[in-house]
């Protein structure tokens, strides 16, 4: 940890001085310059965590120094000190950035205080631009795994709508990623610098997820004890995410209908309505839209919120990200448990390929962390992949010395067999068209003997 570094700025020699005494046996590396001009270029050469600036300097004036500081390092805090003290200087200094202000004479003890508090704040706010950074990282475009052309068209849809404030429904099935596209979102937009608030709509009952969403006020129910500041207000300025909204019941789903009309929502218990301002991002693993039909989810709301619509493939719909996938699951375990690089046999490759993935990427995880805790050398084989309904093909998939085109036709195979021989779900899965799928079904021989023989 680098030493706290500080500048003293004031004209008065003894001031300048004791000032810069206290301040070294206090731990502080400290710089001193008691001319005005001088100070400003040593601003433009180094950075610092802490400036004191006298108000009144030959030459210039403090809040000369003050908007040099915020122009050349904004994260550095300023501490203005003056013996002509008015409320017109003090709402001056507050406003063009100062941390505090102090009058002359000038305490010690009080000084030092404010000195402290003014380097706590400047290492929290570091290390909230960090935490920050590293979320826009993690959720960057380019972390997520779109090697598919299916993911690739999200990924297109998502680099558009972020830099929009509109509200999004994400559809998809269980396991698909979901919240990962709307921290992506919220990350590459217009409130990034916000909060990011998740909820899950489906783990709460109505009463509490209305409390937890809207907040309430001491007394309204049994057990609450203390107002409570709902996630709208903790969103504000951010971004919320209602995850499965579908499950929501009528009466819940009013409610939010008027904080979306509204911008406004009311704790329960209150009378008030407290304005909130945070763009809003909500997801389904059902088909809204044939709910809203069936008359189990109210037609206003679902158009409240799915001004843009954007779905998410399932992972037996975009085949060409699945072994992309599981080697970053393989490396980010091997990272997390110092463990040295594993690699995945290819028929242990075929396997992943051809099973359906129900429980979709979510599901590839938990088999691939599974393979990883009970692995016993450096490579994961088919064995080590318990996958629990995968509709294996034939033994010789187990063989290696196969050739380029018995490998194709078994893997073919493989998924003719996992979508009852649907050819149009197969070549969509191969990623090929039609007509090419039945040239090579006739080229090895694949003829649509099974019972479902269905191309819807």
């Amino acid at each position: 940890m680098h030493n706290r570094t500080i500048l003293i700025v004031d004209d008065d020699r003894s001031m300048l001085k004791m000032l810069s005494a206290f301040f070294e046996k206090a731990g502080y590396a400290v710089a001193q310059q008691h001319d005005g001009q001088a100070a400003l270029s040593m601003l433009e050469e180094d950075q610092f965590d802490v400036v004191i600036t006298d108000l009144m300097l030959d030459g210039v004036s403090g809040f000369d120094i003050l908007q040099k500081t915020k122009q050349y390092s904004p994260h550095t805090e300023v501490v203005v000190i003056t013996g002509h003290s008015s409320i017109d200087t003090a709402v001056r200094a507050m406003r063009e950035g100062a941390f505090d202000y102090i009058t002359k004479p000038i305490a010690l003890e009080e000084i030092s205080i404010v000195i402290d508090k003014a380097y706590e704040r400047r290492n929290f706010l570091s290390e909230i631009r960090q935490l920050r950074d590293q979320v826009k990282q993690y959720a960057h475009f380019d972390n997520i795994i779109a090697t598919s052309p299916a993911m690739q068209n999200v990924m297109m849809m998502v680099k558009r709508i972020a830099r929009s404030t509109s509200t999004v429904m994400i559809e998809g099935e269980s396991g698909t990623g979901k919240e990962v596209i709307a921290r992506a979102i919220h990350a590459h937009g217009l409130r990034s610098d916000g909060p990011f608030v998740a909820i899950n709509c489906a783990a709460l009952p109505e009463t509490l997820l209305e409390s937890e969403l809207f907040g309430h006020v001491k007394g309204s129910f049994t057990g609450a004890n203390t107002n409570k500041k709902g996630l709208f207000e903790e969103a504000i300025g951010g971004t919320i995410f209602l995850d499965e909204i579908a499950e929501t019941t009528p009466a819940f789903q009013v409610k939010l209908l008027r904080v979306l009309q509204e911008n406004e929502i009311r704790r329960v218990g209150d009378t008030h309505d407290i304005p909130v301002d945070a763009r809003v991002l909500a997801s389904s693993n059902r088909p809204i839209a044939q709910m809203v039909e069936a008359g189990t989810f109210r037609q206003d709301l679902f158009y409240r919120l799915r001004v843009i619509p954007l779905h998410l493939p399932p992972l037996r719909e975009r085949i060409a990200d699945i072994v992309p996938l599981a080697k970053f699951f393989i490396d980010r375990y091997c990272r997390k448990t110092d463990r040295n690089r594993v690699k995945i046999h290819t028929t242990a490759i075929r396997k992943l390929e051809s099973y359906p993935w129900p429980g979709n990427v979510r599901e590839l995880e938990n088999a691939i962390e599974r393979a990883m805790i009970l692995l016993d050398s450096d490579e994961i084989k088919p064995d080590d992949l318990l996958l629990e309904s995968a509709d294996m093909p034939p033994a010789a998939y187990e063989f290696t010395a196969m050739s380029l085109k018995e490998v194709e036709k078994l893997h073919i195979t493989a998924l003719l067999e996992n979508t009852g021989w649907n050819q149009k779900e197969t070549a969509r899965r191969l990623g090929i068209g039609y007509n090419t799928l039945w040239r090579k079904m006739n080229e090895y021989g694949l003829a649509r003997t099974k019972k479902n023989t269905s191309d819807v």
